[in-house]
């Protein structure tokens, strides 16, 4: 589940180039708004589902993510106009964010004794999807267009989304069947206001949100755009291009695994503070970086680094949060980190259409990441952020 709820995340990286020439888009902020609508639509129901979560069992609401999903790749395969696909990738948005607020906690309460391992193994999963994605839609873009039996010729991107809805609505049945037959957690039963986890855990849950608002922000504006932006900036081929998307992901394979497990080893707090200074720092060097090879090398250590910063918040949040509160804080906390850094793509293609190159804004944001680490530095050093044991 955890796979294709990310995969209809991210398939619209390597997809931007078939809509724009599909959809006749000029405007690197329109073709941009594809990938934002599907964070934005991935940001917004956190809370709600939150709230939902109140009422309505995890493994229940984790089912409907699946049945959404199933609907919307298919509304998505045969969307008419850019408007119609601009609707698809919300709704694919809203299917996965809603999953993430169920399932994680789930899967904290599943492996109480283990949290970092349990999520690294589950965000594992998830990152194969990522690795996945640009590989799949390589492969099926190397035809314009495929004969699909009982339909006619379709366009590649379109057999990409179609075949997406066929495999989660297998992986929902699944999914069924074997929650049916197991049993599920009650860690959570006392979790009933989202007011109370906010009043109670509002430190923690902001101390989230700064870590990892500013580099999920980033990060979105650069691995959406990543394609284009090596070949605008950097003069590597379109192939070229989503082959390093693909190996920007894939270093995040091992990352979520190896930095799950040291979360559970070590501070948190320290852990975040250095993932998020080595983000930036990573970041900046790719900016400077010229020819294949060396940009290879940096996109493999930043992929690793940035990877890294998930499995280590949710570690944090989790292990932190206790269980009146857990999924109550951990929605409240996602809700807002998933808006802030679902508008980067958009920003950045905003910022492009104006003129600036995108080196220059991806320096920009690496010394903006530079002074929020200086200032929760200075907070943590007197004592001033939660250390995930409070």
């Amino acid at each position: 589940m955890v796979f294709l709820v990310n995969f209809a995340r991210v398939v619209f990286a390597p997809l931007l180039d078939p809509f724009r020439a599909a959809f006749g888009i000029t405007s690197e902020g329109a073709v941009g708004l594809i990938a934002t609508l599907a964070w934005v639509g991935s940001a917004l129901p956190r809370i709600p589902t939150g709230y939902l979560l109140t009422r309505v069992p995890r493994h229940r609401v984790v089912l409907g993510t699946g049945v959404v999903l199933t609907v919307a790749t298919t509304f998505t395969a045969f969307a008419g106009s850019l408007t119609l696909v601009y609707l698809g990738a919300f709704l694919m948005g809203l299917a996965s964010g809603a999953y993430f607020i169920a399932a994680n906690p789930l899967v904290s309460e599943l492996f109480p004794e283990r949290v970092g391992r349990a999520i690294g193994i589950h965000g594992m999963s998830s990152q194969l999807a990522a690795v996945g994605a640009p590989l799949f839609v390589g492969l099926v873009l190397l035809r314009e267009s495929w004969q699909v039996p009982g339909l006619g010729e379709l366009a590649a991107w379109r057999v990409v989304m179609l075949t997406l809805a066929v495999v989660a609505a297998v992986t929902t049945v699944a999914f069924y069947r074997v929650a049916s037959r197991s049993a599920m957690p009650t860690a959570g039963a006392d979790d009933r206001n989202l007011l109370v986890a906010l009043k109670r855990q509002w430190r923690i849950i902001l101390t989230g949100v700064v870590v990892l608002g500013g580099t999920g922000f980033v990060w979105n504006g650069l691995f959406n755009l990543y394609v284009r932006y090596l070949s605008v900036a950097k003069g590597l081929a379109p192939a070229q291009g989503r082959t390093l998307l693909t190996l920007v992901f894939l270093a995040g394979v091992p990352a979520f695994f190896l930095t799950g497990d040291l979360a559970d080893r070590i501070p948190h707090v320290p852990l975040l503070l250095g993932v998020l200074g080595a983000f930036a720092g990573c970041l900046l060097v790719l900016t400077y970086v010229s020819g294949f090879l060396p940009i290879v090398v940096v996109t493999l250590v930043l992929g690793y680094v940035v990877h890294s910063a998930f499995p280590a918040m949710d570690t944090f949040l989790l292990d932190s949060l206790p269980d009146e509160n857990r999924a109550s804080a951990y929605a409240l906390y996602s809700g807002v980190v998933m808006l802030v850094g679902a508008t980067g793509s958009v920003t950045v293609g905003a910022l492009v259409d104006l003129g600036l190159q995108y080196d220059e804004v991806y320096r920009g944001f690496a010394v903006i990441l530079v002074a929020i680490l200086g200032i929760l530095v200075v907070l943590y050093r007197l004592d001033r952020l939660p250390s995930g044991a409070d």
